[in-house]
């Protein structure tokens, strides 16, 4: 290390000592995690896309990156396994305001194609993918790769209660922050190692973020779907967390919303007395992680 590696090295450390002051690091990748030890271990991925758009029928994607690692059966990660980063040149000029925000420029994306047949390889063992927004890169990751259609899903930013563990927020700047870190956020890859540093993180309660995720997803939810629900309670609806489906995509024309299905009975309850005023036996959807997510659901 230089010498003034060094000298920066303890200024930040004596600044950690002091509670006037918060001392960010750069997020440098690492390889190695929980040694393993001979227990067994199972293989997942980190999955983000840059995009054209918000749109994940009509929008493009213009970079996927994956991080694959292995993890140990009490959700502690053992190591990094593999990198994958690949640019794909869409049909269109990539829009200014995602240039600015992603940093990819149409020169970058000029002639590159993903290969379906990589994507496959690289993904064909892994028992998960994990995206920070698995509503949003699953959907796309779907559309381009269906090797993702048949993988159970995890949503970092939805599947762990980050606030419940004193953080400000989940979005993944929020979290690397409270962590300690931060890094060159919208680029996919980068931001997969991102993550990977977040999930290896040891809780409040002692358990590594991963293994909250994991237990999260492995369980069912409902979708519960308040058809032709009156008009002026949409605000109540919206209140509740319910979103909005317009049907364009052959789902129901309705509000909707996603619960653990513990809390079902509670949900049915609120319609009743709440919104419909009288007994309902509402539309009901069984979702697990390999629906969760998903384009199909």
């Amino acid at each position: 290390m230089l010498e003034t590696d060094l000298t920066l090295a303890a200024m930040a450390e004596a600044l950690t000592k002091s509670p006037d002051y918060r001392v960010l690091r750069r997020l440098v990748r690492r390889a190695t995690f929980a040694p393993s030890i001979g227990q067994s271990t199972k293989t997942g991925i980190l999955l983000d896309v840059e995009t054209t758009g918000l749109d994940q029928q009509k929008d493009e994607v213009i970079e996927l990156g994956m991080v694959k690692f292995d993890y140990l059966p009490d959700g502690r990660i053992a190591g990094l396994r593999d990198v994958f980063s690949s640019f794909n040149e869409p049909s269109a000029p990539i829009p200014p305001e995602v240039i600015a925000l992603t940093g990819i420029t149409n020169e970058m994306v000029t002639g590159q194609r993903i290969d379906e047949a990589a994507v496959s390889s690289f993904a064909d063992d892994a028992v998960i993918v994990i995206a920070h927004n698995a509503s949003f890169d699953r959907k796309f990751a779907e559309r381009y790769w269906p090797v993702f259609q048949r993988k159970a899903w995890g949503c970092s930013a939805t599947e762990v209660e980050w606030r419940k563990h004193g953080f400000e927020g989940s979005r993944l700047g929020y979290l690397l922050n409270g962590a300690g870190f931060f890094h060159q956020a919208h680029r996919a890859v980068d931001d997969c190692h991102a993550l990977l540093e977040i999930l290896a993180l040891e809780l409040p309660t002692g358990a590594p973020a991963l293994a909250v995720l994991l237990e999260q997803a492995r369980k069912k939810t409902m979708r519960v779907w308040a058809e032709q629900s009156p008009f002026e309670l949409k605000d109540a609806l919206r209140r509740r967390g319910y979103r909005w489906s317009d049907g364009s995509d052959g789902r129901p024309r309705s509000w909707y919303v996603d619960v653990d299905e513990s809390k079902l009975d509670d949900e049915i309850a609120f319609l009743k007395t709440e919104i419909y005023l009288r007994d309902v036996e509402p539309r009901l959807q069984t979702l697990t992680a390999f629906d969760r997510f998903s384009i199909r659901a």
